[in-house]
């Protein structure tokens, strides 16, 4: 998929120490994108009261595909896209592009269920953030 395939962006600077000794963005950093540009988008959109809410996400499934290096110096725009709501999980896709590339240099998968934050069992999608969540379904 392309970047049209994502109707959410998030611009994430490269730092000196993503690269590896290989020349790259490590994979591990990867999965750290994942998660910068989802839960930037829950709390910012969504209204994820990450440090009181009654509700938090909890990842249960992560996957990645690489089929481009990344490199510092640069920008990952990282793009977002929901599969599927559930009544307490979301379905993620995840794209990330280098700022001059319309192809992905990784795609993702990341499935996160909301649950209460003090018993950890697992609870409707809060009102406000399913909204958001809806409307970056593809």
């Amino acid at each position: 998929m392309d970047r049209a395939g994502y109707p959410h962006f998030l611009p994430i600077t490269l730092r000196w120490k993503d690269n590896d000794v290989y020349g790259h963005v490590n994979n591990v950093e990867y999965y750290s994108f994942f998660d910068t540009v989802i839960n930037d988008f829950l709390i910012r959109v969504g209204g994820l009261d990450i440090h009181s809410g009654a509700v938090i996400g909890l990842c249960v499934e992560s996957q990645c595909t690489f089929k481009a290096s990344l490199e510092f110096p640069g920008v990952v725009d990282a793009g977002l896209r929901v599969e599927r709501v559930g009544n307490s999980s979301v379905h993620y896709e995840i794209g990330l592009f280098g700022s001059d590339s319309a192809e992905p240099a990784a795609t993702g998968r990341f499935v996160h269920v909301f649950v209460d934050r003090k018993d950890r069992r697992p609870v409707p999608i809060p009102d406000r953030l399913r909204d958001a969540l809806e409307g970056i379904t593809g």
